[in-house]
């Protein structure tokens, strides 16, 4: 059981690649790519993810060190913190692409959101929301609403993947404004998800 924390007890030893996960022992101080052996970028295989978080929990979850030394338990404690938090990061499109601006872009950048087209069409997502109680099909108005706005995050989900690829600076400055426009979508997901629920439950 020692042997098999050190292994994945925090170090300066190297993480895995992908052709080399899992390695002899992870640094928990390396990025949450790395900590899952995946490349570092907004594509991501949810599969494989999920897989080698199973793992690594399953290796360092406090219950397999319920009986080792105060040490050793504290290292599983924050092992198995550290791998939930990277797992929880990466599976979230908007977590994992804001996660990567922390990767490449300087920390007191700002976002910057020109695009009139789009904010015009979250006034019009936001009324349509509002009314949506007094339309002759409430359900209706809401699901139209959550079907645009999953249409919005792919087609900015396909940008993020681009600008990520290999960024430049123009395509940092480029990934900070969509980040933006996936934060917009996200809470008016969500505020169309809490009355797609209200509206279920009359």
């Amino acid at each position: 059981m020692r042997r098999e924390l050190q292994r994945l007890s925090p170090g300066p030893n190297p993480v895995a690649t992908l052709s080399t996960w899992p390695p002899a022992v992870l640094d928990f101080s390396e990025n949450y790519f790395a900590l899952f052996g995946l490349p570092v970028g907004y594509a991501l295989d949810g599969e494989l993810l999920a897989e080698r978080y199973r793992a690594l929990q399953s290796a360092v979850h406090p219950d397999r060190f319920a009986s080792a030394p105060d040490q050793e338990r504290r290292l599983s404690m924050q092992a198995a913190t550290r791998v939930n938090e990277a797992f929880q990061t990466l599976r979230d499109p908007l977590r994992r692409a804001s996660y990567l601006l922390t990767l490449h872009a300087e920390p007191d950048a700002r976002p910057d959101v020109q695009d009139t087209a789009f904010l015009m069409e979250q006034m019009e997502l936001r009324e349509t929301l509002a009314e949506a109680g007094d339309a002759p099909d409430p359900q209706a108005a809401v699901a139209g609403v959550l079907d645009r706005i999953e249409r919005s995050e792919r087609a900015i989900g396909a940008d993020l993947i681009r600008l990520f690829t290999h960024p430049t600076p123009e395509d940092l400055a480029a990934a900070r404004a969509a980040v933006h426009k996936l934060q917009f979508l996200d809470k008016c997901r969500r505020d169309a998800e809490a009355l797609e629920r209200a509206l279920d439950g009359d």
